[in-house]
């Protein structure tokens, strides 16, 4: 049986901490209780939303319908050989604490996705990513529940149309599909450790690591990432507030002729990439308080919540930065946060 909640807060569920308010409020715990609750009434009356960590959700109002919070738990071995072991996790558990689960097998391939706030079924609905590596690199499937007919279906990784912070669950299937677990590939051994990144090669150095193991480089990203962004237990915040531009490499020579300094990275189809927080903090942005809310003075890219800010402030901060940038530079600047 299902417990339908009504005028919940919201503020201890979002890592913002705003204080938002949910009409109605059901936490699912089983694919049966979401299947009991999408044959309902109150389910076909009223808009809703799957609410997980909440840590890539920006509440500027209160909600009027329904917030399903996702709690289905447990973690399991599907398959495993001599190379490989295939794991499959409930969309409830911790995403960081699955990773360190996984290190304490050593079992290989998320390493440097140490340390992303939110739940596992929330990774794939982003392709969450860090220093060179995203969550379609280890997914082989996605479970869940369609919520229009309540019933099960199974993505590939294939169908998932995995892009940068993109996949299918954000764009066709966007509010219309319930993830209740996730299936990843890990190595046993001969691990493939992606350290490309300077900052990771950086800390390396600094321990005297040459050989370094899977944990070695989880540890590395940890502290790089402590050291740039705000606990949002401390300082409120959703982590990076903005995805990282893709431009053409023909408008990327015009911006670097006018500003030489400008880092990049290579992409896909002769495109190029461009730090969003570097052209964020070139326009006066990083460290900017306005009240209670504004930019992180070590991560342009985050937004914060100092305290008493509310949903709408800080969604006008973000159009603020847009703004600028595109002004100063011509480049859109898309937010990766879901903004309700």
């Amino acid at each position: 049986m299902i417990r339908i909640e009504e005028n919940i807060s919201l503020q201890h569920l979002n890592t913002f901490g705003i204080a938002a308010k949910a009409k109605y409020f059901v936490e699912v715990t089983t694919i049966e209780a979401l299947q009991e609750l999408i044959q309902s009434s109150l389910f076909r009356d009223n808009k809703h939303f799957v609410l997980g960590g909440g840590s890539n959700v920006l509440f500027t109002k209160d909600f009027d319908g329904i917030i399903i919070k996702a709690s289905i738990m447990g973690v399991s071995i599907e398959e495993e050989n001599e190379d490989f072991v295939f794991i499959s996790s409930a969309s409830g558990e911790n995403w960081h604490t699955l990773v360190m689960y996984c290190l304490q097998h050593q079992w290989g391939g998320i390493e440097n996705l140490s340390l992303i706030p939110g739940t596992v079924g929330a990774a794939p609905i982003q392709n969450i990513g860090a220093y060179g590596v995203e969550i379609k690199d280890a997914i082989t499937n996605v479970d869940g529940i369609e919520l229009v007919s309540g019933i099960k279906r199974s993505f590939t990784n294939a169908e998932c149309c995995f892009n940068y912070r993109e996949s299918i669950f954000k764009q066709e299937l966007r509010e219309k599909f319930f993830i209740s677990s996730i299936t990843l590939r890990l190595t046993k051994k001969n691990h493939k450790l992606n350290t490309q990144y300077g900052a990771i090669q950086d800390i390396l150095k600094q321990q005297n690591i040459d050989h370094p193991t899977i944990n070695d480089v989880s540890n590395a990203v940890i502290a790089i990432r402590q050291s740039k962004l705000p606990d949002p237990r401390v300082i409120g915040n959703a982590g990076s507030f903005f995805k990282n531009p893709t431009i053409s490499e023909k408008e990327f020579a015009l911006i670097k002729k006018q500003y030489p300094l400008i880092p990049s990275y290579p992409s896909d189809n002769q495109s190029v990439k461009i730090p969003a927080g570097w052209l964020i903090e070139q326009c006066g942005w990083k460290g900017k308080r306005i009240k209670n809310i504004g930019v992180h003075p070590q991560q342009a890219l985050v937004l914060v919540n100092y305290g008493n800010g509310n949903g709408k402030e800080i969604f006008q901060l973000a159009i603020d930065i847009q703004t600028s940038v595109k002004e100063k530079f011509g480049v859109t600047l898309t937010t990766e946060v879901n903004i309700i």
